[in-house]
């Protein structure tokens, strides 16, 4: 198959193994930067340009920004899995800390910074998805929530399993969005507010 790279460069002919290393490389470059600045901010110039191919080429892996979104979080969960085994195997760690630690870094970042969605890019990429994808991407969501709960002793019903993700996840979403997203919160309160919450939901785990 022959590719051009758009910047007048001769076309080059990719293998099926070079379509997938690039194709890794897209995800890869589209997590780093969406958990470094947001989703939202992440364009598609940024990540193919990163990778050092063309616009059009980026669309022959991925028709739309979305599809990567997706293959993005999907290749996230085994790491934010890894992440919370090694806050498990901390051995100077009680429970409490080590879960405590995990929920603040999905809210905060730090070294291990995580691509979270606010509630328009929720939007947009329901929009985006057909029926059967979105079905396909909650019940990934469902087995992750499961396998992280499972690491943290937790071994919960469906329902339960879904209310903690849900109150976990909010808890980001809403650290997030203050004060650009949702101004009339009071900002100066916000991480007290968000300190609270976590307490809550780790009492509710606990």
């Amino acid at each position: 198959i022959l590719q051009g790279r758009g910047d007048g460069m001769p076309k080059v002919a990719y293998s099926e193994e070079d379509r997938e290393r690039i194709r890794t490389q897209l995800i890869a470059v589209g997590l780093e930067l969406m958990a470094k600045q947001g989703i939202q901010h992440t364009t598609v110039e940024q990540i193919y340009t990163r990778v050092g191919i063309s616009r059009t080429f980026f669309y022959s892996f991925f028709p739309a920004k979305e599809d990567l979104v997706v293959q993005a979080f999907y290749r996230q969960q085994p790491q934010m899995l890894a992440y919370a085994q090694k806050l498990m195997d901390e051995a100077k760690l009680s429970w409490q800390d080590g879960v405590r630690q995990f929920l603040h870094n999905v809210c905060y970042g730090g070294q291990s910074r995580f691509a979270i969605m606010n509630v328009e890019e929720q939007q947009a990429l329901f929009k985006c998805l057909s029926g059967e994808n979105r079905q396909a991407f909650q019940e990934r969501r469902l087995t992750f929530l499961t396998e992280l709960l499972s690491i943290f002793g937790i071994h919960a019903g469906t329902q339960e399993i879904k209310l903690i993700g849900n109150l976990a996840f909010s808890v980001a979403i809403l650290h997030r969005a203050i004060p650009d997203d949702l101004p009339f919160f009071f900002s100066d309160v916000a991480d007290e507010m968000t300190s609270f919450q976590i307490d809550t939901v780790l009492n509710y785990m606990e």
